[in-house]
């Protein structure tokens, strides 16, 4: 049995634009030879549709949208072809569902059991659940359907398809990204290839919505776990294979028993290779940049340029999402900005390409200061929020969305200044601690280099003491560890969700513990400000991990 499925980028709420994307790929499918076509979970709503669900002209329009492919597919030829599409149902609460077509109708559907709800998932807020399994006679072979989050438990829906004995799965998906997702969703698509005894198409969609990215890397595996095709990481594809099946192995649901036609040659399947840990998140968060200025119809971003590694690894990250042209750069130096930060973001800017502008912002803060009294850290952030509201400005003025450039280290202690450096429309690397941020950009400068390329972050940037440079000789390690050191802390406690007496297990200090577990704790309010960003971890803030501002606990 020919095979497609099609990873491809679908954006919430865009119902016709992702209907022209479906068609397509019917299209593409049909004229391969392919007999059965399979889409990601919720592709013509686009995933996660989150509160939209619940509105009912959402809800009829995803439905008629399912029709219109239905009828448009027989028109164009491909009403042979079993399509599997992903959509959002009533019955008459909403539903996580997919349709399956053939010959112009919608002759079955498949609800999605198990909803997810941890992390970034919240699917009980918005759909009810599905009951019973599918299968489907195609040709005659027996194709059981199930949707994410069903193949990831080991009750319900995964005991009763093997126990229907099917001779494909076929599985839609909307999996979002994050470090090392894609070996367990291998080793589980294998496993259950192997309890199914059947061989398993597991497709995934790819692109970003709001903070999430979604990776493709589709898969198809034999009944023996072996990978016969494999999708590319972050590109949209349709990807056809030839998959050995038996035949009329279940008792059917629906029957749709007919003479398939026997392509007369067999198509060479795709297996991408896998890309290295800093590619994986280097592209992440490159999709996840260039799909929220895009969706969102934002045309050029601009950022402060310090002469740092956080501007210089952001601004390379936004050219290489949108290009040089862009991408514009700012220095906003103040008094106690050093010679070598003014020349780094105009070394950075000259690497790069971008347009870059320095705009002194000594008169601004002299003037803010006569206006009130304030002395320290007070005065120290008004700097920050001088560069902040000029960023503003330009924003408006320009229409550039502002990147602010704060990392996850900083961010969960808390060391930015609202309404300062964490002002901006969106954080590409805010859910990245600073010693990946060092790897990131040694990794950028060293594929530049491997290119023939000028290597695009200078070197100082790299190797200098990170400083905010808001007083004379600061260093961030005035005020916090070191960051090896603060990010292994940050580590458990964050992402692996560890309590203080773990930390001090793994050989930190107790004093160090307590200060930082309360930096932590106290910041959830500036958090909460925070611009979206692209998630690649596990625990990322925000959805992922979602605490209250006012609280009294205390770790330790």
């Amino acid at each position: 049995m020919r095979i497609a499925a099609a990873q491809i980028n679908p954006v919430v709420g865009d119902i016709s634009g992702n209907s022209d994307l479906i068609m397509s790929a019917i299209k593409e499918a049909m004229n391969q030879g392919a007999h059965v076509l399979l889409f990601p979970e919720m592709v013509v709503t686009g995933y996660p549709v989150e509160d939209l669900a619940l509105r009912p002209a959402f809800r009829r329009a995803s439905r008629d949208a399912v029709s219109r492919i239905a009828h448009q597919a027989a028109e164009v030829g491909a009403g042979e072809m079993l399509l599997i599409v992903g959509y959002l149902d009533e019955n008459p609460q909403p539903e996580n569902a997919v349709a399956v077509i053939h010959q112009g109708k919608v002759v079955a559907k498949y609800v999605k059991r198990h909803l997810p709800n941890y992390g970034v998932f919240d699917e009980f807020r918005n759909f009810v659940p599905g009951q019973g399994s599918l299968v489907v006679r195609h040709g005659d072979v027996d194709i059981a359907i199930a949707i994410c989050e069903d193949i990831w438990q080991d009750s319900g829906v995964v005991p009763e398809i093997a126990a229907r004995k099917p001779g494909l799965v076929l599985v839609a998906n909307a999996s979002p990204y994050e470090r090392k997702k894609d070996d367990r969703r291998l080793a589980l698509v294998q496993k259950r290839a192997r309890e199914f005894a059947s061989p398993l198409v597991y497709v995934n969609q790819v692109g970003a919505q709001d903070d999430l990215v979604f990776d493709g890397d589709s898969v198809i595996v034999d009944s023996e776990g072996k990978v016969l095709a494999r999708a590319p990481q972050f590109e949209s594809d349709i990807f056809i294979t030839d998959v050995d099946v038996l035949t009329a192995t279940s008792k059917p649901d629906v029957d749709l028993t007919s003479t398939l036609r026997i392509p007369r040659e067999n198509v060479k399947p795709l297996l991408a290779e896998r890309l290295s840990d800093e590619e994986e998140m280097w592209t992440a968060l490159v999709i996840g940049l260039r799909d929220y200025i895009g969706k969102n119809g934002f045309t050029s971003v601009a950022l402060g340029l310090s002469g740092g590694i956080d501007s210089a690894v952001v601004a390379t990250l936004a050219v290489d999402a949108l290009g040089k042209d862009r991408v514009f750069g700012v220095s906003l130096p103040s008094k106690y900005s050093s010679e070598h930060s003014l020349s780094d973001a105009k070394s950075l800017a000259s690497n790069l390409g971008i347009e870059y502008r320095v705009i002194e912002i000594e008169p601004v803060v002299q003037s803010f200061l006569k206006a009130t009294t304030l002395s320290g850290v007070a005065e120290e952030n008004v700097q920050a929020r001088v560069r902040g509201s000029l960023l503003m400005g330009l924003s408006n003025q320009e229409g550039h969305l502002i990147l602010a450039t704060g990392n996850k280290s900083e961010l969960a202690v808390g060391y930015s200044t609202l309404y300062g450096d964490a002002v901006g429309g969106f954080a590409p690397i805010k859910d990245i601690f600073k010693v990946d941020v060092w790897r990131l950009a040694r990794w950028r400068n060293g594929l530049a280099k491997s290119r023939g390329e000028v290597e695009p972050i200078p070197v100082n940037s790299i190797e200098k003491e990170p400083s905010a440079e808001l007083r004379p000789g600061q260093k961030d390690s005035d005020s916090l560890p070191p960051y090896p050191i603060l990010d292994q802390l940050l580590d458990i406690y964050v992402e692996k969700n560890g309590d203080a007496a773990e930390i001090i297990k793994a050989g930190f200090d107790k004093s160090l513990v307590d200060r930082v577990i309360s930096m932590v704790d106290r910041a959830e309010y500036k958090r909460r400000q925070y611009p979206p960003g692209t998630k690649v971890s596990a625990i990322a803030f925000g959805k992922d991990r979602r605490l209250p501002m006012t609280s009294r606990w205390k770790e330790s």
